[in-house]
């Protein structure tokens, strides 16, 4: 059975034991069996195209096609195009592998989190990448990950769920 957790149900979740009091089950094995990967999802819709070629160049659909489970705040190539000019061909240069990772999996969060249900506050969660990123729920239920929008929340995969997010989240920041 998939370990799946509410996005951010603690003040400090440290995503290295999720506590069994925040797991629920969305579906179970076989509900997972039925459901699209995380890459499937995205390489389905042409919202990611930038995404799915990021992931390509830096070698990462292998692993985010993998059991998990992951959490994935996934820019939009809208989010992608509000880059200051030149930095996504750049970074998909081969030369650029290792930035691209870095970026790439500032995106991803061990464990399934899912916004539904989430009380209102400030939280930090630790990314695959190592840096924590700073997730703020307002009382209207209106979710932040580093300052961008989850403009849609809870998409859930067979390996995890994505959140769609507005801007591309840079470690360091």
């Amino acid at each position: 059975m998939r370990l799946t957790s509410t996005l951010l149900a603690a003040s400090a979740l440290a995503l290295t034991a999720v506590a069994p009091s925040f797991a629920h089950d969305h579906g179970g094995k076989a509900a997972a069996e039925t459901q699209n990967s995380i890459v499937e999802i995205a390489v389905g819709n042409d919202n990611f195209t930038t995404l799915v070629a990021a992931l390509q160049a830096a070698d990462l659909v292998g692993a985010l096609s993998g059991e998990g489970p992951f959490t994935v705040f996934a820019p939009t190539n809208d989010a992608f195009g509000g880059l200051p000019a030149g930095t996504v061909e750049t970074l998909l240069q081969p030369e650029n592998k290792g930035q691209l990772t870095a970026v790439l999996t500032y995106h991803v969060v061990a464990g399934e989190l899912f916004a539904e249900g989430t009380p209102e506050g400030t939280y930090e969660l630790e990314t695959l990448q190592g840096d924590t990123v700073e997730v703020i729920v307002d009382s209207h239920g209106a979710v932040t990950v580093d300052g961008a929008n989850v403009i849609t929340a809870d998409i859930d995969a067979s390996n995890g769920v994505i959140h769609v997010i507005d801007a591309v989240i840079l470690p360091g920041q």
